[in-house]
């Protein structure tokens, strides 16, 4: 797969996985797939789509801004702004029925045209200051 490829690829999981929360969206990684900063994702499909159902029962109104995607051999990074409303349970946090906006980096790695790997950086201290659930 070429860089343009991957990019494509990243760019669809994104839609698909974090904006439209698509249970489905899982198909785009691969089965060995490891999710190395989300600490209550397991490695796999399963655990995966199971955080994107929870993302769906929690947050509305999600829009992923993506400002640079920047493309090398197997890896795709992705600096965006994310924001959402918090209507039901998110990350073990009542509904707030409050709105964030928040920067994130994701790192992709790519494998026969499937995401194998990713990390990101988010605000979350910024983010939880925002839906009210730490002091501001």
């Amino acid at each position: 797969m070429s860089v343009e490829d991957n990019k494509a690829v990243v760019r669809r999981f994104i839609d698909e996985a974090f904006v439209k929360r698509n249970p489905d969206s899982v198909e785009l990684v691969s089965e060995s797939f490891v999710p190395h900063t989300w600490p209550s994702v397991e490695p796999g499909r399963e655990s995966l789509r199971q955080t994107v159902v929870r993302m769906a029962s929690g947050l509305s109104g999600v829009q992923f801004d993506v400002e640079d995607v920047i493309g090398e051999g197997d890896r795709v990074a992705v600096r965006l702004t994310a924001r959402g409303t918090h209507k039901g349970d998110f990350m073990g946090i009542p509904a707030a029925g409050k709105s964030y906006e928040i920067a994130e980096i994701h790192i992709f790695r790519l494998e026969d045209g499937l995401i194998a790997e990713h990390w990101h950086v988010a605000d979350m201290l910024g983010m939880m200051k925002q839906l009210g659930a730490m002091p501001g």
